[in-house]
């Protein structure tokens, strides 16, 4: 099963890629992609940031404000 499935993501061209964007683009609206493409970025980022152990709160907790000195 696995050897098909790897058969059938090499065989994946140029022409099989830009029917898939058009329907995307039929799908969703020229307006709405924009909106989807910064959201999955996003999510990615988060995932990143995540994976590395970091954390917004945490980081920033830990700085040394001029404060603080």
């Amino acid at each position: 099963m696995l050897l098909f499935s790897g058969l059938v993501l090499g065989a994946i061209g140029a022409p099989e890629i830009i029917v898939i964007l058009v329907i995307v683009l039929l799908f969703f609206g020229g307006k709405k992609i924009p909106e989807l493409m910064r959201g999955l970025g996003q999510g990615m980022k988060e995932f990143k940031d995540a994976s590395k152990g970091e954390d917004k709160k945490t980081s920033a907790s830990t700085e040394v404000k001029p404060e603080d000195k």
